[in-house]
């Protein structure tokens, strides 16, 4: 308790100093730094970042040209008490984490727990997410439960990518790079004008890169890459209050599949612990592929000078085929082959309006959703394989507001609510066949099953009401401190993998989970500082949680609402303009967390007992940190910024179940990027180093220990050291 008081005692000083000093400069400084050219839509409508009393981070499209930003997993080192990286076992499946909430599990029919948008269009699987940086605008991090304005599945938050929109004038940049591992990336991308207010364009990427590793057992690269993405859009004005846009975009990923690295040696000697961290001695395959696509279109019309109606219709799918060999050795003691498939339909409906002292947005928003798969669990050492499939199909209704009122030129309340309706439908077949190879389900020997262990349909309905509220005051033209309370939810389901044999109780699925939220915040600038600080508190209740344990001749996996837990930290992000040539980026998030309630259900038993004294948050480190440093200066007649920079992650477990083995310890990944600019914003030459003390650090991992599963203790690794050359021209 005394911990608590302390924090929240410091946390008040620091309030009222920075608020004291804020007052004071009510006057603009000469040479003040601002935020009146930050523009997010975190409220589903464009507004100034200081206006909007929600914590984000938005890196706009020349910061991500200075720091090198290859994909969407540049955020992480950028943003504070954020997790976004490549999932365990995968090339392009993204795993989000914000302050401590999230989700790792990709399986087919599980929700994220970090909500990502693409252009407003919410995109509902993981499966091809870790979007290539290319053709963007900025991308924002909204950190904090979004439930009401976003609604389900963004308990930790959400990701929103904001493509370009198309030039009235004809354009074309072409970009090329090559870099360590033979990387070759090529872009390009253009619009052009068909008519005064008819505009279309696209853009096309190819990233190529040899493994940073070999599979020891084939030949064959490991963590290589082989990615094709593009995108089209039209943007069509029929009249002064009509805007129409079509877009699609596809991204074809054959990238090799990781096996990842054994982290202990096994009973054989194709068992061993390899020398390089990105190297394994797989023997399950080689083949691997990722599609995803979609498409959208976005109507806006302006009834009147305040009302705004404002239309997006979404398509999506994906098809994944892969395979994982848990165990690292040719022999099929524990491989994992698998195809996933999703689809989605979504229908969104906003009513957007601007009075003088009143703003918002109220809406409606439907989905439809299926997603399916199936995979093998290959036991060699038992002489089986162990089919599991199945589908969940879901419908979800929400009627959403969210309004801003201006109480006075200074104060402005803000009152959010939605209410959200989900129906969702799941299938799970999970069986036993005799003989270690591929099972009927993946298009194995046909065979009948050795010893059903699931087979089961239900349907669930889940309801839930997210409100928020915020209340913020200007303390000057540069200046907001805000107060919040918001609520978030994950919507319940089914285990897809499932054992109704070792644990009977998942026929009948699993609720949702919530997170309410309690923040403070400041944001603005001062002098040459600008920046954003929030303090939060969080009660997460009914968590729920995915383990998945060795048990007698076969896996047991748990999706199960094991209890409770609290959890507080702070964030302090921004830029300091240290000289008119030298500014530095900075971002620090802190995080305390604890499980109040972890029910685990015992095997042995048959019961669930309390084991929260065993467990903690899984990718949630105390600290993380970073710093970067850009100098900008006239040099051969163009423009040439040095940005050297340190990112920081403190220690984290990669499941709730501490691990020595697979967690990571503290480290720091130390970059320098260097881009010139000529005169004319026509030619830009670029140099990024990346990892530049070529770190090894884990990003994931899997646990199956014992000799049923030859110790199959196997972590992924984060990128080695890289330089990349770029040349983008403009036409």
């Amino acid at each position: 308790m005394n911990r608590y008081v302390k924090t929240a005692l410091l946390a008040g000083a620091a309030w009222s100093a920075l608020s004291t000093f804020a007052m004071a400069q009510d006057a603009p400084q000469e040479g003040a730094a601002s935020l009146d050219d930050v523009v997010v839509s975190a409220r589903r409508r464009d507004e100034l970042l200081k206006d909007v009393p929600i914590s984000v981070s938005a890196i706009g499209e020349e910061r991500l040209e200075q720091t090198g930003a290859s994909d969407i997993t540049a955020l992480q080192p950028q943003t504070p008490n954020a997790t976004v990286q490549v999932a365990r076992g995968s090339n392009s499946t993204l795993i989000s984490f914000i302050r401590g909430v999230g989700q790792q599990d990709p399986l087919w029919g599980f929700e994220p727990g970090v909500g990502l948008y693409v252009d407003d269009v919410y995109v509902a699987r993981p499966q091809g997410a870790v979007l290539d940086i290319y053709d963007v605008q900025r991308i924002e991090v909204l950190r904090g439960p979004q439930g009401s304005l976003y609604g389900r599945n963004t308990v930790g938050g959400a990701v929103k990518y904001v493509t370009n929109r198309l030039s009235n004038d004809p354009e074309l940049t072409l970009r090329g790079a090559y870099g360590s591992y033979n990387q070759i990336d090529l872009m390009a991308a253009g619009s052009i004008p068909l008519a005064d207010n008819f505009r279309v364009g696209g853009a096309i990427a190819s990233y190529q890169r040899d493994g940073y590793g070999t599979n020891i057992n084939t030949g064959a690269e490991h963590y290589n890459k082989d990615v094709l993405a593009g995108r089209l859009s039209a943007e069509w004005e029929p009249s002064d209050n009509i805007s129409i846009r079509l877009a699609y975009d596809r991204v074809e990923d054959d990238s090799n599949p990781r096996h990842g690295h054994r982290e202990v040696a096994g009973a054989t000697p194709a068992g061993a612990v390899l020398p390089s961290v990105y190297d394994t001695n797989a023997g399950v395959g080689d083949n691997n592929s990722v599609m995803t696509e979609g498409a959208s279109a976005t109507i806006e019309i302006g009834l009147n000078d305040n009302w705004t109606f404002k239309s997006i219709t979404a398509w999506r799918q994906g098809d994944t085929d892969t395979v994982i060999d848990f165990d690292n050795t040719p022999a099929p003691t524990l491989d994992i082959p698998a195809y996933y498939a999703d689809d989605q339909l979504t229908q969104e409906f906003q009513f957007l309006f601007d009075y003088d002292r009143i703003q918002g947005v109220a809406g409606f928003f439907y989905l439809d959703g299926h997603a399916e798969g199936a995979f093998d669990t290959i036991l060699g050492n038992a002489g089986i394989v162990i089919g599991t499939a199945g589908e969940v199909n879901t419908e979800s209704w929400a009627g959403f507001a969210d309004v801003n009122f201006d109480l006075t030129d200074r104060l402005h309340l803000g009152v959010g609510v939605r209410y959200t309706l989900d129906n969702k439908e799941g299938t799970v077949f999970r069986a036993n066949y005799l003989g270690a190879t591929r099972s009927p389900l993946l298009g194995g020997t046909v065979r009948p099953p050795l010893l059903v262990r699931t087979d089961y349909t239900n349907d669930k309905d889940f309801t839930q009401f997210t409100p928020r509220i915020a209340l913020s005051y200007d303390l000057s033209d540069d200046m907001t401190t805000y107060a919040s309370f918001s609520q978030g939810f994950k919507s319940g389901g089914f285990d897809m993998r499932g054992d109704a044999i070792l644990t009977p109780d998942t026929v009948n699925g699993y609720e949702p989970e919530t997170v309410d939220s309690y923040e403070i915040g400041l944001k603005g600038a001062l002098d040459r500082l600008t920046f954003a600080a929030s303090i939060f508190y969080n009660e997460y209740q009914d968590q729920q949680v995915t383990t998945q344990v060795p048990a007698v001749a076969g896996i047991a996996s748990f999706v199960d609402n094991v209890g409770s837990s609290t959890f507080y930290g702070a964030e302090f992000e921004g830029q300091l303009r240290i000289l008119d040539s030298l500014s530095a980026n900075f971002a620090v998030g802190y995080l305390n967390s604890d499980f109040e309630e972890f029910l685990r259900y015992n095997l042995t038993t048959s019961m669930y007992e309390d084991i929260s004294d065993l467990v903690v948050l899984q990718n949630a480190p105390e600290w993380t940190g970073y710093l970067g440093f850009t100098w900008m200066g006239d040099v051969g007649g163009g423009e040439l910024a040095v940005t050297p920079s340190l990112s920081y992650r403190g220690d984290y477990s990669q499941f709730e179940f501490p691990n020595p083995i697979l967690d990571q310890q503290a480290y720091t990944l130390v970059d320098l990027s260097i881009v010139w600019t000529d005169p004319s914003d026509r030619f830009t030459l670029g140099l990024y180093g990346k990892n530049l003390t070529d770190e090894e650090y884990r990003v994931g991992g899997y646990n199956f220990p014992g000799a049923l599963f030859d110790n199959s203790v196997i972590g992924y690794y984060g990128p080695p050291q890289t330089v990349t050359a770029s040349l983008q021209v403009k036409f």
